[in-house]
């Protein structure tokens, strides 16, 4: 059996679901992977490993250190007509490309009046929890969820991160991938029954009638342990997971909240400013009055992330967290 066959019909992880979405959005001859080692190196956390020998080196293309140049060359070369996956290693580093990502490809289409789409893919490792130090530790997803013009998806399941990038190759407009680097060794079966994703709803992972636990990405392991906890308890926790950051889907957050009529929202980042504080507003503009509980926010420690385990976990949210965070909107 091919290690295709294998991704498709057996065990898998979150990495090789990845590989196999780009393997297959490369049979379209516009799509072309750039970024730091993606090439001979097989990508910082593998991800392209084999690619290079698979499609050649125009297609598989190793960049030199520089995120504005390359992720500038990226948005050129969609305005060009191609369909550019451009890989910034973490998501730290995607600050050098600031420039190019807001006001360049986010804008460009309104500042033509509709003429120039940018449908560049951009994909990066975001969160904590590896010990690499608070540089490459941040979860900056919120930053980029602020920016119109940009859809941004953070993929926690293997069918996610499996079909996510078909989708956001068909949109015209740019698209920013964070994979949580937490995530990329789970391991799992894809489902067969899924060759699609949808990208403007939230799933619901976990139906409950207590309380709505909602998160994304690296998070929603922990708020899934966090309901486990919660079961054994006699606490039936709703664990929403959010998937597209902009736009967020309002209905299903809502829904969510009506039936349960309490909400927690658990978010890597820091809690200032944060994605959970913007969540947390619209549950309170727009179902304030399905509400039995304040809305309550598991967010990191506004610390630099620690490079000490014990510390990096004492500042990230956790599932205990999660389960306190509970305990005070259901008592």
């Amino acid at each position: 059996m091919t290690a295709r066959r294998a991704a498709r019909n057996g065990p898998t992880t979150y990495r090789e679901a990845l590989r196999e979405a780009l393997r297959q959005a490369l049979h379209d001859d516009r799509v072309f992977l750039m970024g730091e080692d993606v090439g001979r190196y097989g990508g910082c956390f593998g991800v392209s490993l084999g690619l290079l020998e698979e499609f050649g080196p125009d297609r598989i293309r190793d960049t030199p250190l520089s995120e504005s140049a390359f992720v500038g060359a990226g948005i050129g070369a969609a305005l060009g007509g191609m369909r550019p996956v451009v890989e910034i290693m973490t998501v730290n580093f995607s600050l050098l490309a600031l420039d190019q990502i807001l006001n360049n490809a986010a804008t460009l289409l309104h500042m033509s009046g509709g003429q120039l789409n940018v449908p560049v893919v951009i994909r990066m490792t975001t969160g904590a929890g590896r010990q690499l130090g608070a540089q490459h530790s941040h979860s900056l997803e919120g930053w980029y969820a602020h920016i119109p013009g940009i859809r941004v998806l953070a993929p926690a399941t293997l069918d996610d991160a499996r079909h996510m990038l078909a989708a956001a190759l068909a949109d015209p407009d740019p698209v920013l991938l964070f994979e949580h680097g937490s995530l990329y060794n789970t391991a799992g079966v894809l489902d067969p029954t899924v060759d699609a994703v949808d990208l403007d709803s939230a799933a619901i992972r976990r139906p409950g009638t207590d309380v709505s636990v909602i998160t994304y990405g690296g998070s929603l392991p922990k708020a899934l342990a966090a309901a486990d906890v919660l079961a054994g308890e006699g606490v039936s926790a709703e664990v929403l997971d959010l998937r597209t950051l902009r736009p967020l889907d309002d209905a299903t957050i809502m829904d969510s909240v009506a039936r349960t009529h309490r909400a927690v929202v658990v978010d890597e980042a820091w809690r200032s400013g944060s994605l959970a504080a913007e969540i947390s507003a619209r549950i309170t503009e727009q179902a304030f009055y399905e509400l039995d509980a304040p809305v309550q926010r598991v967010c990191s420690a506004e610390v630099p992330i620690p490079y000490a385990r014990q510390l990096e976990e004492a500042a990230l949210p956790q599932p205990a967290s999660i389960v306190d965070a509970v305990g005070q909107v259901v008592s």
